[in-house]
Order: C-alpha cells, then sequence, then structure tokens
C-alpha cells in the first residue's frame, strides 16, 4: 500500500512537471515563429522556465524533506539514544 507520504510526493511532482510543461508549452505558441522555431526572446525565456524549474524541484524537495520528516529524527523507528 502507498503511504501517505508518497502520495504527497507523486501529486506536488505531478503538478511541477504540469506546470513546466504547460509554461513550456505557452512560450512556445507565445514566441514561436515560422516553421515551428522558437524566436530569441522566446528561446531565453525557455531558458529562464527551465532554470526556474530546477529550482522550483530543488526548493519542493527541501521543503517536503522538512514537513514530512520523522519529529522524533529516528527514521527507522530506532531509538539512537
Amino acid at each position: 500500500m502507498v503511504e501517505r507520504e508518497q502520495i504527497i510526493e507523486i501529486v506536488v511532482a505531478v503538478t511541477a512537471v504540469f506546470l513546466m510543461i504547460g509554461t513550456m508549452v505557452g512560450i512556445g505558441v507565445n514566441y514561436g515563429g515560422e516553421g515551428g522555431t522558437l524566436s530569441e526572446t522566446g528561446g531565453e525565456m525557455l531558458i529562464g522556465a527551465i532554470v526556474g524549474f530546477v529550482v522550483l524541484m530543488t526548493l519542493v524537495g527541501v521543503v517536503l524533506a522538512f514537513v514530512l520528516n520523522d519529529s522524533d529524527g529516528a527514521s527507522d523507528g530506532q531509538n539512537t539514544a
């Protein structure tokens, strides 16, 4: 059975991927040139979107690590003291 934490991670990751795909499609529609190529501005926007996606996923990973972390500090259920 899939645990609650895994479901949260999956939902957040899939949402971020759909956001990235939507952003890329939006850039392609708005900055697309003749023959299916991007304009110079569109290319810069696409690079910015990719960098933003990497930063977003890094921040999401850090936040999820803190939010979903066990409060007692022992992840395997064993007491270290």
